[in-house]
């Protein structure tokens, strides 16, 4: 997929964090405060867990229809992430962005890293979990992963941690409250920058240029 390929008239926020940090809960609420921004629907091979809706949470597809939309370069970034295939449709996040409307991507550093790489504009946000224990205590209390999974996943927030370097921003998951507080200040803080600015600002002042 080209640079070319997905134009934003909004902006594209990718936010990623080990299991457990809490980035889903700070994208929904991001997405509840801010009526302008959308959360992206990934696709994923994996089964519904419970209290999950299909089209609300992800798109639950087979390995057959995941294989064919890779093939076709359906996806603006795939991972394989705990023996399950996560995408992001490329179609659907154009559609949102020409809308003028923003968009946060929750995904994994694998994914940012694709989208990174294919030079899209992005802001990429990393959230921390208190601790590797605290990360552990929240996978473990969510009742849905055998010891072996929990062990798998710890090590692999291990690494996506060591990846954290790369993205623009931190939030550390420590208390929800605050965190979402730092999450809404870079939203506000991205979409005041000049460069998107300057336009609107252009139609009510002549002088400036």
């Amino acid at each position: 997929m080209s640079k070319k390929e997905v134009r934003s008239g909004g902006i594209l926020f990718i936010v990623s964090a080990p299991s457990g940090a809490g980035k889903t809960t700070l994208c929904r609420k991001a997405v509840d405060y801010f009526p302008d921004l959308r959360h992206s629907i990934s696709y994923t091979t994996r089964s519904p867990r419970e209290g999950e809706k299909n089209g609300v949470d992800y798109h639950f597809v087979s390995e057959l229809i995941f294989q064919k939309m890779l093939d076709n370069s359906e996806f603006l970034e795939w991972a394989r992430v705990h023996g399950n295939k996560y995408g992001t449709s490329v179609k659907d996040t154009q559609a949102i962005l020409e809308k003028g409307l923003d968009i946060i991507l929750d995904i994994d550093v694998q994914g940012a890293a694709q989208v990174k790489k294919k030079g899209m504009s992005a802001v990429f946000i990393f959230i921390f979990p208190p601790s590797l224990e605290t990360t552990k205590e929240r996978i473990r209390n969510r009742g849905k992963d055998s010891n072996e999974v929990i062990l798998d996943r710890l090590e692999t927030a291990k690494k996506e941690i060591k990846q954290a370097k790369k993205y623009d921003y931190f939030i550390i998951n420590d208390n929800l409250d605050y965190a979402f507080e730092r999450l809404k200040s870079i939203i506000i803080a991205e979409r005041s920058k000049k460069e998107r600015m300057l336009k609107k600002v252009k139609k009510l002042f002549d002088v400036i240029c």
